[in-house]
């Protein structure tokens, strides 16, 4: 079975990379630990647990704390394989000795919705609502899967920006990410210099960001616009349903983005704008 490319790629390789201790690690030690007690008969997954527990901490500080409960001996850590050569993780406690069941059960589900295919369909419906929503804040459509913007052409790598909008005179470039893990820095520091170097404000359009890029995409002039959810595409309703409902992770499907969304987006603009 073929998965996509970016289903495992860390947001932190905790055994690989040096780091810095952050006091909030230990925080997020026990309160993962005390859910996994309270849980003790189920299974999760590195990222599943990475977004369960992200309101309250950064994806790489719940992963962290996660290992050093491992080399604590407090939980146990297992990998298996989502598909040849994909590895998922998955934390459990000690005593829940029929881990194997739920964790196979787990996988089949994942399997489901990390398949390039649907992969790529997940993010053509982020595009669908997001272009369908802007308008609703003031903004118009100029262009979509751009380098080059006026006199001035993107050059330096082979990346697009997925739209250009413009609002009362300002245009912006605007990436759309409908995924589960935060977009990946190299890509996000790519994005962010494309949008200075073709002269246009930044608006990121995020499942889920952690504050330190959205205070650099507002220092940039922009906007940092989080939605909370992923969305599925059209017809996939029950597997939504089981994705949230089993896995707990935050999914829907929907005809369009919520009022409240776009209240905040143009809470933002105005926010935005006095600042600029």
């Amino acid at each position: 079975m073929t998965i996509a490319s970016d289903f495992d790629i860390p947001d932190v390789d905790i055994q690989l990379t040096e780091y810095v201790r952050d006091e909030k690690i230990n925080e997020a030690k026990t309160s993962i630990l005390s859910f996994l007690v309270q849980n003790s008969g189920s299974v999760f997954y590195e990222r599943q647990l990475a977004i369960i527990f992200e309101v309250q901490y950064f994806h790489w500080i719940t992963v962290k704390a996660l290992f050093e409960l491992v080399r604590e001996g407090s939980i146990c850590s297992e990998i298996l394989e989502l598909a040849p050569k994909v590895p998922i993780r998955f934390f459990r406690m000690k005593a829940n000795r029929y881990w194997k069941r739920q964790a196979s059960q787990t996988i089949k589900l994942v399997q489901r919705f990390s398949t390039p295919s649907f992969a790529r369909a997940i993010g053509f419906q982020g595009e669908i609502l997001v272009d369908a929503a802007l308008p609703l804040a003031g903004f118009n459509p100029i262009a979509r899967n751009v380098r080059s913007f006026k006199e001035r052409v993107w050059e330096r790598t082979g990346h697009d920006l997925d739209r250009i909008v413009e609002r009362q005179g300002v245009h912006y470039g605007v990436e759309i990410k409908n995924t589960l893990p935060y977009i990946p820095r190299e890509e996000f520091q790519t994005k962010l210099e494309m949008c200075s170097f073709l002269q246009l404000r930044p608006l990121f359009v995020s499942r889920m960001a952690p504050k330190s890029y959205s205070y650099e995409i507002i220092m940039s002039g922009g906007i940092s616009w989080i939605l909370g959810t992923q969305f599925y595409p059209f017809g996939h309703q029950e597997l939504a349903d089981t994705v949230r409902e089993q896995l707990r992770l935050p999914i829907a499907c929907r005809a369009r983005i919520e009022d409240g969304a776009v209240i905040r987006l143009q809470k933002a603009i105005k926010w935005s704008s006095r600042k600029g």
